[in-house]
């Protein structure tokens, strides 16, 4: 089965398919609406043969479609059909909850995601968690998200974000009782040391993710454009 994993984040949509060895990219934003997307994604794989589409969607996921409209896109996602805009099978998951699949490696695994939020997820035998921890209040009426998000690394600076990252890094993996911890995000690269018990992740992971959502399912036919 040829699959096509599509990872949506705030700046780019990132595209990667069973056979193909280096991934592209097409522009997101605040206004990037589904249709938009399906139409910008088509055209950019355009010769691509795929028989299934994996999505990393960024906010919470359930029933294999979004319970959220996303912070930093356009509206509509919550009410598109995307099996039907792709022309074949589509499964949906959370777009931390993807890379946390792709970097699993045993046992009970906390994945955080340093990027324009704050990706979070556990993957407990094998089983994807999903949790939404990035909103809770942290310190001074602020969340997990606004000090070690985007935003936090903007308005800390570097020193005080890394003090803030290591932290709530240790906080989180107490509370959900982690054997180890993995942190990846596009922030990542700002970590000169990581917590203990930590290990980087790499954004390479939520395309294996996004290849594994298909691992139990038996080829149906090719889809050819």
């Amino acid at each position: 089965m040829k699959i096509l994993v599509i990872d949506i984040g705030g700046t780019n949509v990132k595209l990667l398919a069973s056979g193909q060895r280096t991934p592209i990219k097409v522009p997101s934003g605040p206004r990037l609406t589904p249709r938009q997307m399906v139409n910008e994604v088509l055209e950019a794989t355009e010769g691509w043969k795929f028989d299934a589409v994996s999505i990393g969607y960024p906010g919470p996921v359930a029933r294999n479609k979004p319970m959220k409209e996303p912070v930093n896109l356009g509206e509509g996602w919550t009410r598109f059909n995307f099996q039907r805009a792709f022309d074949c099978p589509v499964r949906m998951i959370n777009d931390a909850a993807m890379q946390a699949l792709g970097s699993y490696a045993g046992r009970t695994m906390l994945f955080l995601g340093l990027g324009t939020g704050l990706g979070n997820t556990l993957v407990m035998n094998g089983v994807v968690v999903p949790l939404e921890l990035a909103h809770l209040p942290y310190s001074n009426g602020k969340t997990y998200e606004e000090f070690i998000g985007e935003a936090g690394l903007k308005r800390l600076g570097k020193r005080k974000w890394r003090r803030h990252v290591h932290k709530i890094v240790e906080l989180l993996a107490e509370a959900t009782n982690a054997d180890y911890t993995v942190i990846g995000g596009g922030n990542v690269r700002f970590l000169d040391t990581l917590p203990a018990n930590t290990r980087r992740g790499n954004n390479a992971n939520a395309f294996r993710g996004g290849f594994r959502l298909w691992e139990d399912t038996e080829t149906r036919g090719t889809r050819k454009r």
